[in-house]
């Protein structure tokens, strides 16, 4: 049995929203939700932060917390400086962003069956895009879509629709083929954590601003699990007022 930890990396700078781990949603801060939902799933969990005020709010909710270096360009590289100090101990690293308050254990569980594979070095989710998103929610550059192979592993990443369906109505896309739209967890054998935070910017990374086609591109084999649940990410206020929402409608349901 592998043994899994998962790492949430926790910046309080952040151009759209400042502050938005500890922003409120349903009379707790938002990286508090994150971190109970992540415990349901995994051996340990830890918050991995550059703030203080961040790491004294997990600890006084009974969380983990490490401080990391302000200088990270990306949570992969906080993940694994957090790994680092933490004294590694763990087979796999499950990178989960700290805007995701409502991921569900069933997710976590996907992306750590694609280890049953050997092959597997880095494991990701994705979820099929239905009829009812519509054509503008496949077309947004935003959300990166991805093929995958008959193996479940990840052939590319990208901005634009793929594949492309010659010969078929733009409008009829999303009835005649299943396309994938990334959801941005990772999950790292240890060994593939130190080697990618290494590597330089790849030339189709720097294409799309997607950092897994650097892992892609340097030959790492990304499992790709496949879930149907509907999660709302935090970016910007507007979309905390859209996750109070949510949690009100989930609660009146429970």
């Amino acid at each position: 049995m592998m043994k899994f930890i998962a790492i949430i990396p926790a910046r309080y700078a952040s151009t759209r929203f400042p502050a938005k781990p500890l922003a409120m949603l349903g009379g707790r801060p938002i990286i508090e939700r994150v971190y109970t939902q992540v415990a349901k799933a995994v051996d340990d969990v830890a918050v991995a932060t550059d703030d203080e005020r961040i790491f004294s709010a997990v600890e006084r909710f009974g969380g983990r917390a490490v401080m990391t270096s302000t200088e990270h360009r990306s949570g992969t590289d906080r993940c694994y400086e957090a790994f680092c100090k933490m004294g590694g101990g763990f087979d796999a690293v499950i990178n989960v962003q700290g805007d995701e308050p409502f991921i569900q254990p069933s997710q976590i569980e996907a992306v750590k069956r694609c280890f049953d594979d050997p092959s597997t070095d880095i494991a990701t989710l994705v979820k099929p895009f239905s009829e009812q998103d519509g054509l503008a929610a496949l077309e947004n550059p935003n959300s990166p879509k991805v093929v995958v192979d008959a193996s479940g592993h990840a052939i590319y990443f990208s901005r634009s629709v793929i594949p492309y369906l010659r010969g078929v109505e733009r409008s009829q896309w999303l009835s005649r083929h299943t396309f994938y739209k990334h959801i941005g967890m990772y999950a790292f054998r240890a060994d593939a954590l130190r080697e990618v935070t290494s590597l330089p910017q790849s030339s189709l990374e720097l294409a799309e601003s997607l950092e897994q086609l650097r892992w892609l591109q340097n030959g790492y084999k990304i499992g790709v699990g496949i879930s149907d649940v509907e999660t709302i990410g935090i970016d910007t206020p507007e979309d905390l007022v859209r996750a109070e929402r949510f949690l009100a409608g989930q609660q009146s349901l429970g």
